[in-house]
């Protein structure tokens, strides 16, 4: 009972005027950026961090959680329409969507997509609802030392998640976690990494660097790419509206997704893009029209899709309940949280259980909202595709200076934001992932004082974190995680050799 009186509280915080309008311009935003290719929901997120810092935190944060679901409706609209997935997750809709808008059957394409969105996006949401309150009753239990392990199976993780190397995710890291270093110890009160400039002493903002390392980032990388051929884009012909053969040909893939995507996505390592393309392989193997698959098979749209967004409210399990963030759009809202000084955890819920709750009922409301505008608008999603990239990419430039500026008036700021644009621009260049970096400044000096802490009550024993079965156990992941990808890679070798 107590979960269904928080959700009624939190439902009233969802629905004053005020949130429904954030909710309203999250979901809108977040469709728009997720049909323009190269543009997602984390780079918007990290647009906004800046311009919301004196925003209400309720509101804000309602906004940014509809962009993130928004991004996964209209990541689908280019995978189907132009063969380019607007997010990575949609990769897997392309490869039967875009067969379907070349046969005619663009309109059932689309429908399928955002009605198994809506159906993933609301079970998945019910599962958020339920599942967040036991998780958040065994994380009270954590001591220190149990969250220093419970941070290094994040760090592992997340550098093996994002980019195909977990050599490069792993420098990514080490990256973030450098640059959180950097200010006055609050243990000692030194100095650290401050090399004589002022400003630094306060320490490196997490908004200079998502906006620096995403929106400048991306920018120069797209204009570096400038020649390439532009992406010709499938006109929606026949019906919008799908047959009760395509209803009944849909139904149970959207299920299948859903159960595949929002366990997967809950997991430290999980992700979109494992549930999409596992979704799409049981669909394939599951059909009962074969001989579609690769000509354009509804149940290879409906499957991914429901996966993709059912895996979104998954990854806000542990964001919300542990603080630990298994998407780039998910360590943008982290970061979101820290500008207003909210730890994400199992604190927040005992806190600020008006706001948490308010941004879980709210989800309901997105997702409602979201159906609703994506069919009949589909129109106007497709004209955002003949914007021209320079504009756009200028455009954002500006928003990301003005933004930042707005929010701390400072040359050495802008001179952070410059080298952290051109820092994000070397590593799309060179196929280094860019989330780990985030995650390493933010989750890096809280690690620290955990680790400290730890250190602190037994005296200076390290010992101390491998005593506790938590720890210990999360220690474990943590090394299998970190050398799993290596002996794989070794074995792939040795095969090879062999062959």
């Amino acid at each position: 009972m107590d979960t269904f009186g928080s959700l009624l509280t939190g439902l009233s915080v969802a629905i004053a005027p005020t949130n429904l309008l954030f909710a309203l311009i999250g979901v809108l935003l977040g469709t728009a950026v997720g049909v323009l290719p190269g543009i997602g929901p984390a780079l918007t997120v990290a647009l906004l961090l800046p311009v919301t810092y004196k925003l209400d935190p309720a509101g804000s944060l309602i906004m940014f959680a509809g962009i993130y679901y928004g991004g996964m409706y209209g990541g689908s609209t280019t995978a189907i329409l132009i063969n380019t997935p607007g997010e990575s997750a949609s990769m897997a809709t392309a490869l039967e969507g875009n067969k379907m808008a070349k046969a005619g059957r663009g309109g059932p394409a689309l429908a399928t997509s955002a009605i198994g969105s809506f159906v993933a996006g609301t079970i998945a949401t019910l599962g958020l609802t339920f599942l967040a309150p036991t998780l958040v009753e065994i994380a009270v239990q954590f001591g220190p030392e149990d969250y220093f392990a419970l941070m290094c199976v994040a760090f592992v993780t997340v550098s093996a998640t994002f980019g195909d190397s977990p050599v490069r995710g792993l420098t990514s890291l080490f990256i973030g976690l450098a640059l959180g270093l950097v200010g006055i110890d609050k243990l000692t009160g030194q100095a650290r990494l401050g090399f004589g400039v002022p400003e630094l002493l306060d320490g490196v903002e997490v908004t200079t660097l998502a906006v620096g390392l995403f929106a400048i980032g991306e920018a120069l990388f797209i204009a570096s790419r400038r020649h390439a051929a532009p992406e010709q884009v499938e006109p929606v012909r026949g019906s919008l509206w799908m047959s009760l053969d395509d209803w009944r040909r849909s139904w149970k893939p959207w299920l299948r997704g859903t159960f595949l995507g929002f366990p997967i996505g809950a997991l430290p390592a999980g992700g979109a893009e494992i549930p999409t393309f596992l979704s799409y392989a049981v669909e394939r193997r599951l059909t009962k029209h074969p001989e579609e698959f690769g000509k354009g098979a509804i149940e290879g749209v409906a499957g991914p899709e429901a996966a993709n967004n059912a895996s979104a409210a998954g990854t806000l399990v542990p964001l919300l309940t542990l603080g630990l963030p298994t998407s780039a759009t998910a360590a943008m809202m982290l970061a979101g949280f820290q500008q207003y000084g909210l730890n994400p955890g199992p604190l927040l819920f005992a806190d600020h259980p008006q706001l948490v709750w308010g941004l879980i009922a709210s989800l309901y409301i997105a997702n409602v909202m979201l159906l609703v505008l994506n069919l009949p608008l589909v129109g106007l999603w497709v004209r955002l595709l003949a914007i021209p990239q320079p504009w756009l990419y200028a455009g954002i430039l500006v928003f990301a200076t003005m933004g930042t500026i707005a929010a701390k008036p400072s040359v050495a700021e802008l001179g952070m934001l410059t080298v952290f644009g051109v820092l994000g621009y070397l590593m799309r260049r060179f196929d280094y992932p860019v989330a780990p970096v985030v995650v390493g400044l933010i989750l890096g000096p809280v690690a620290e004082a955990q680790l400290r802490r730890a250190l602190s009550i037994s005296l200076g024993d390290p010992m101390v974190l491998v005593e506790s079965p938590i720890s210990a156990t999360l220690l474990v992941v943590a090394l299998l995680a970190l050398i799993a990808p290596f002996v794989l890679k070794g074995l792939d070798r040795f095969k090879a050799n062999e062959d």
